[in-house]
Order: structure tokens, then sequence, then C-alpha cells
């Protein structure tokens, strides 16, 4: 099943998947990844660099060229995401643009009429690696649309996994991410695993009474009960693996997306508040996943 298939499941195709570029390694790794999924999607792709190099250079520092540096630096920065775009999948439409604008605000704006959003994850050495950069943070916090961030190891990063990983949350309460998820999983031809965190009561008696055939715990049950229901309309064709994981839900996400090509985990929008607010699963493993993860806006 390919995105003809999966439309249905998703926004509208003529929107496109926007990447955020700075110059470096991990953004670079973020526009290939954003060109297949581009090409698995049929959408195009828009490459942008935000910087407020308008605001402290301007027309008169201009050199040689006739544009400020920093302008000149922007250009090439896009112009060499490009390039890396068009390599890796050539049959996908490709438009730039250099934003002068803070770049947390541009990439924000950017998501309203996005497909998705893609970053990198910035970070040279193991412990920087689990760190996102404010700009990304910043987003995360604000998008309109699924925000993805591109991290962990080249296998993860490639697809070579085989799986989709979807954290499910609470009874109806985070369906957009489920039908991402699901969308991914039949646009990649891969299965499906949905993993419920669940943890007993701290004061728990020891000889509680079993049903025979259901599970042994009431937490445990009740989390098995979430993801039929968050799973309730899955198209037949697709390979659903359901798990539930006694402990936090963060740590059994960030175990579990170490076999994942993609860790998709809602954000619910609160009343009240500017945007998307991420809350501490979300968070975490925005920071240390070991696979790409996407977060999807939850509407209220």
């Amino acid at each position: 099943m390919k995105a003809s298939a999966a439309r249905a499941f998703g926004e509208p195709v003529d929107l496109p998947i926007v990447v955020g570029v700075d110059g470096s390694e991990p953004s670079m790794r973020a526009v290939e990844w954003a060109a297949d999924e581009a090409a698995l999607r049929g959408a195009s792709l828009r490459l942008v660099y935000a910087s407020l190099w308008e605001r402290y250079e301007g027309a008169s520092f201009a050199h040689d060229l006739g544009k400020p540096s920093e302008e000149v630096m922007a250009e090439d920065i896009v112009e060499t995401a490009e390039r890396r775009a068009r390599q890796r999948q050539p049959g996908v439409k490709v438009t730039t643009d250099v934003l002068p604008e803070e770049a947390g605000y541009g990439l924000i704006r950017e998501t309203h009429s996005a497909l998705a959003m893609v970053l990198g994850c910035r970070g040279r050495s193991g412990v920087t690696e689990a760190l996102l950069g404010s700009v990304s943070v910043t987003v995360a916090g604000h998008a309109h649309c699924p925000l993805i961030v591109v991290r962990g190891s080249h296998d993860n990063r490639s697809g070579a996994r085989g799986r989709i990983v979807l954290g499910v949350s609470e009874k109806q309460a985070g369906l957009s991410a489920v039908r991402f998820a699901v969308e991914e999983a039949l646009l990649r031809e891969v299965p499906l695993e949905a993993v419920r965190a669940w943890r007993r009561p701290l004061h728990e008696p020891r000889a509680h009474p079993l049903i025979v055939g259901e599970p042994a715990h009431l937490q445990e049950r009740q989390a098995a009960e979430t993801v039929e229901e968050a799973l309730r309309g899955t198209p037949a064709g697709l390979q659903v693996h359901r798990r539930t994981i006694e402990g936090f839900a963060r740590d059994a996400l960030l175990a579990v997306s170490r076999e994942g090509d993609l860790l998709v985990v809602g954000a619910r929008r609160r009343q009240g508040h500017f945007g998307l607010q991420l809350g501490r699963v979300a968070h975490g493993v925005l920071h240390h996943a070991a696979c790409p993860v996407a977060v999807v806006p939850e509407p209220a």
C-alpha cells in the first residue's frame, strides 16, 4: 500500500514536507530522510533556512557580491540541502527559501501550511547527541503539524528495522497520533507496534484475585483495553503488534525505540496556552529516543 492507500488517514498531499536546515550534517540527514518521506507520500519538499541576518547586517554591510555575508551563507546552505535532496530522490519536487527572521518563529509559522516539519538532531558526542537544540524544542512545543526529529543510528533512520512504533495514550486522547502511525506503516508496508505502559499501585496487595484468562492486574488489563480501543478501525491489511509494558511510559518507549524506524507520540493542546504543550513523555523521547520521533498535535 502506497500513498493512494494511505491518504485517507492524513492531510492533503498538496501540502509540502518542510525541513528546517542550518548547514549542519544532522540537518542534511534530516533532508535525506524527508526526501524519502516525500517520495512515499507523493508530496513536495520545502527546504528553509531562518536567521535574523537582515536585522544585524543590512544592506550597508554588502560585500563584493552585493549581498550581506550571512545572506550569501544562507543561500549556500539551502542550495547544498537542495542538492542532497535531489541526489536522494530525483523525482521529488524541491523548493527552497531563506527566511530573514528568528529561526523558531519562522519554522513554527511554516507548520501552518506543512504536511509535516522535519528537523535534525544536533550533537557530536555521546552526551550531546541525546539533547535537542533550543530551536527544535521550541518548534516541537508549538507546531501545528506533525513535528519529526530525525535521530538515532543509521539503521533506525534508514528503515532497516522494519516497524513503526506508536505510543498509545489515554482513551480517545491520541487519535491523531494513531492515524499518523497507521499511515506511516501503510506507506512503508511494515508492521505497526502499539505500546502502552502500565504501573501497579504502590500498595497493591500480593494476593490479588485472578480471573482465568485475563491479565493478573487491573492496570494491565486496562492498558490492553486502551490499546484495543486506539486501534479500532485499523485497516485489515495492516499487521499490528500490541504490547503492554510494566513501568513508566517514557522508559518503555525509549526501550522499544531501539527496534523502530519511527516512534510516534501525541501531544495535547491545552486551553489557555499558545500552541502545543509538550508533556514529559513527548519531551523525554524527543531527547533520548534511538530512532526518529514524530510528535503529532492532538486537538483539545
